[in-house]
């Protein structure tokens, strides 16, 4: 008998990378070197490292918009080189400041461009289940208010949980959130890690990897880290055992002090001249 296929859904892997190396053709450049990494059912991991640490590259290889140079990635059991991405890219949902999205339609249009993974809508295919399953996602994510309101007048943090509302139109498997939180002012961000709690709560199948720069975005349902520092990993594991004062002070490079309090956590940094690092607390 196949253990795959007898393995408990909630431990099966979503993403596996093996080996896996991204170089620049035209430079020879290392993007990406040696990274291993799986990530199961129901986990949800933060993906940290400074500008240039390779994190958009991982994420792009992972959402099946790349292939490596070098060394194997399975995304919800296919293998990239073996599968049609476009097929891929449909289970897959993705949440980023940069997707292209139909400004003058409404927040509800905009939801429903998700079940089609267009950037306009296709009407013909949206039936009345459609319809309301994208009212019921607008709901879930407390902006029910803005279903007839022009997605490009909405705030940035509505924009946000709207698009979050977007990438589960498919019911997807895997979450991929490319720095969601961009440009947000806090009450903005608090809703939306508030927002992004509660989906993991009510879906424990569901896994999720967020790009971010800053400790204190992440939610109390990340329960797992992935550091990076030029495109090899530094750590990886329990965000417990990763987001350390010694292990983020070797990633970024500068002395950096981590506190955590009500399952959230807060990073600051000295001097980048101040003689030793600081101690991790919490």
């Amino acid at each position: 008998m196949d253990d795959a296929n007898t393995e408990p859904r909630t431990h099966r892997a979503v993403v596996e990378l093996a080996g896996v190396g991204v170089h620049r053709y035209t430079t020879g450049q290392v993007i990406l070197d040696g990274i291993d990494w799986a990530v199961r059912a129901g986990e949800h991991w933060a993906l940290l490292g400074a500008n240039g640490a390779g994190k958009t590259s991982l994420l792009r290889l992972i959402g099946a918009m790349g292939h490596p140079t070098v060394g194997t990635v399975e995304v919800l059991g296919e293998r990239l080189g073996r599968v049609d991405v476009r097929e891929l890219r449909a289970r897959i949902g993705l949440v980023s400041t940069a997707q292209p999205v139909p400004l003058r339609e409404t927040a509800h249009t905009v939801v429903l461009t998700g079940a089609t993974g267009t950037v306009q809508p296709l009407w013909k295919n949206y039936d009345a289940a459609t319809r309301e399953r994208a009212a019921l996602l607008l709901a879930e994510m407390e902006c029910e208010e803005l279903a007839d309101r022009p997605f490009g007048v909405c705030s940035g943090g509505q924009k946000a949980r709207v698009l979050l509302a977007r990438a589960l139109m498919s019911d997807p498997a895997l979450l991929l959130l490319d720095e969601p939180f961009n440009a947000l002012d806090l009450p903005s961000r608090e809703d939306l890690i508030d927002a992004m709690w509660r989906l993991a709560a009510g879906r424990p199948d569901l896994a999720t990897i967020t790009v971010t720069h800053h400790l204190e975005e992440l939610s109390p349902a990340i329960g797992h880290v992935m550091l990076l520092r030029g495109g090899r990993a530094l750590a990886r594991g329990p965000a417990g055992e990763v987001l350390t004062g010694d292990r983020l002070t070797e990633c970024f490079g500068r002395p950096i002090e981590v506190t955590r309090h009500d399952g959230r956590w807060l990073a600051r940094s000295g001097r980048a001249e101040q003689a030793g690092p600081f101690a991790s607390r919490g």
